[in-house]
């Protein structure tokens, strides 16, 4: 809530600079957001665990396990990730990032990039394996 509040705070004190010419009210927006939350992470995180891979790992999750479970259920998941990790899953999965985009975004390396994508892929493997196994 306090990333959002500061976001909008932003679009509020800046509303004056917006030109439509340039792109629609919700990318303005959106953009506004998305780097508010970005200054949380690095502000919260003062420094990021430098692991360097050469791919990101896949997860092996059975289709039908996904299946079984709803929209919140996964976001819940997500949302037990750790922040920088969640970030990069996000803007990588939800946002349709690339990893140098992200690497710009998050100042840090594309090798850690790919790193915090291939830890999330794991834990969310490891979780969603965990809740079948328990609801089955």
């Amino acid at each position: 809530m306090e990333v959002l509040n500061t976001g909008f705070y932003k679009v509020f004190k800046n509303i004056d600079k917006y030109k439509p010419q340039q792109a629609s009210v919700y990318t303005w927006i959106r953009t506004i957001i998305i780097n508010s939350c970005l200054d949380f992470i690095k502000a919260k995180e003062s420094k990021i665990e430098t692991k360097e891979l050469e791919q990101a790992a896949y997860a092996d999750v059975p289709p039908v396990a996904i299946s079984k479970m709803s929209t919140a259920e996964i976001l819940k998941l997500v949302r037990q990730l750790a922040p920088a990790t969640q970030a990069v899953f996000n803007l990588y999965v939800m946002e349709g990032y690339n990893h140098n985009e992200i690497a710009q975004l998050l100042n840090i390396s594309n090798g850690t990039s790919k790193w915090h994508l291939s830890e999330a892929r794991k834990k969310l493997q490891t979780m969603i394996t965990e809740r079948n196994t328990i609801n089955e």
